[in-house]
């Protein structure tokens, strides 16, 4: 019993929300320098500020939730006493706040404020204790019993997976339900850390001449893509649940999961009116169809579904790599990278992007194993 306690899925989602909480505080991690004329105890006092800004307030508090939320119920999965789980929820995002408020300092582009580090810890303080009376109610010992009757032992990592793969489709993608398209980001970073170091010049002038993808996709391939995006969320989860009816209610989820996000997504980059932009008629016809192939792989082992998972989250990276980027999708960028939505970028953003390698990871980790 033990053992299963230090395997719950509370505890790698809690770490991957600290790590994007870090990445979205201090992006762009650009013009790091000291602060002109402040020693260094002074950089340890924070000030409130004079300007009223509520969305990044709410954002603030909310955005912290989730963690301290996490962090309770992963400390009391692991065996931790109430006290002692209690003080991990409230002190660490606090502290992490408070971390991150001093750094930005360092960062032109960025502001730091006892507000903001007020509101972070006031929600990671009312996440843990909202975690706190999920677990005295015995819903997180409920949850942990459909856990055991739905999904096989050790299936932490692909619960995970499976929680973070509609954040991901809030961040904007070339084509419906198209994640992992890293490669040209990537490209881009490389080229700026290798620009002017003289060892590194053939590597450069190989990646400068890898030419954009320019035209747009075939339109059997943007329909393989959504059908591709589909089937990969639920072959992860047919890795750790048995053949049966239930794998028929992860599909139906899936399918609601993936269009509630893809029309959330349009809905903050293109206003109400436009939440529904995105199903197009080559959309929708994809998505049905992703359903119905789903529901004849039911029956397959779950090592069978591994390994096709990863023929399938393979084509979809090759698909998605070769998609480019139109005006309307560089415009939701911008929206988001410069907007109000920056406060999310990097926990979208780095999840749409790996999410992908992340399951493919898994999947292959799953088929290596001996279960």
């Amino acid at each position: 019993m033990t053992s299963e306690r230090h395997r719950s899925s509370a505890t790698p989602l809690a770490a991957a929300f600290a790590a994007l909480i870090v990445y979205a505080s201090l992006f762009p991690f650009e013009g790091w320098r000291w602060p002109p004329g402040q020693q260094f105890t002074a950089l340890l006092v924070l000030h409130w500020p004079r300007w009223a800004t509520p969305f990044d307030d709410w954002s603030n508090f909310v955005g912290y939730v989730p963690l301290g939320a996490l962090l309770l119920i992963a400390a009391r999965r692991s065996g931790w006493r109430p006290l002692p789980s209690l003080a991990l929820g409230v002190l660490l995002p606090a502290a992490m706040s408070y971390g991150a408020e001093v750094t930005q300092q360092f960062l032109p582009t960025r502001y730091s404020s006892l507000k903001d580090f007020v509101l972070n810890a006031a929600g990671g303080a009312v996440g843990a204790l909202a975690g706190a009376a999920l677990h005295a109610v015995g819903l997180i010992d409920r949850w942990h019993g459909l856990r055991q009757r739905w999904f096989v032992p050790r299936s932490a990592g692909a619960l995970a997976l499976l929680a973070l793969w509609p954040m991901g489709l809030l961040f904007p993608a070339p084509v419906p339900l198209g994640l992992g398209q890293f490669g040209e980001r990537l490209r881009g970073y490389a080229l700026d850390w290798l620009d002017e170091v003289p060892w590194a010049d053939p590597v450069y002038e190989l990646l400068a001449s890898v030419p954009t993808p320019t035209d747009r996709l075939w339109p059997p391939a943007e329909a393989a893509v959504t059908v591709l995006g589909l089937l990969a969320p639920c072959l992860v989860a047919y890795s750790v649940v048995a053949p049966g009816w239930r794998r028929a209610v992860l599909v139906a989820g899936a399918l609601a999961l993936g269009t509630a996000a893809m029309t959330l997504s349009t809905l903050l980059n293109f206003g109400p009116q436009h939440a529904l932009a995105w199903l197009t008629p080559t959309v929708g016809p994809a998505l049905l169809a992703a359903a119905g192939i789903a529901l004849v792989l039911a029956p397959v082992g779950r090592r069978v579904a591994c390994g096709l998972g990863l023929v399938v989250l393979t084509v979809l990276v090759t698909l998605v790599a070769q998609a480019p980027a139109d005006p309307y999708f560089a415009d939701s960028l911008q929206s988001w990278e410069q907007g109000r939505f920056v406060r999310f970028h990097g926990l979208s953003q780095w999840i749409g992007w790996l999410w992908p390698y992340a399951a493919g990871g898994w999947l292959l980790a799953r088929l290596a194993s001996r279960d």
